[in-house]
């Protein structure tokens, strides 16, 4: 498994806690951050998942 999924899902959580929080709290600056960080993690998690295929396709 690639680094960048690992980190990408991290993110993705991250996000989605800020996300809560700024809903919960009524600000929005927090909720936009947090779903820009979540949309953020998911491209990460794509590029790692993209990584991980390249290098099966390769290995076998």
């Amino acid at each position: 498994m690639d680094k960048d999924r690992i980190e990408g899902v991290g993110h993705q959580v991250k996000g989605a806690v800020k996300e809560g929080f700024g809903k919960l709290t009524g600000d929005a600056k927090t909720e936009a951050e947090g779903k820009a960080e979540k949309a953020a993690g998911k491209v990460q998690n794509a590029v790692g998942g993209a990584k991980d295929a390249v290098r099966d396709a390769t290995n076998r």
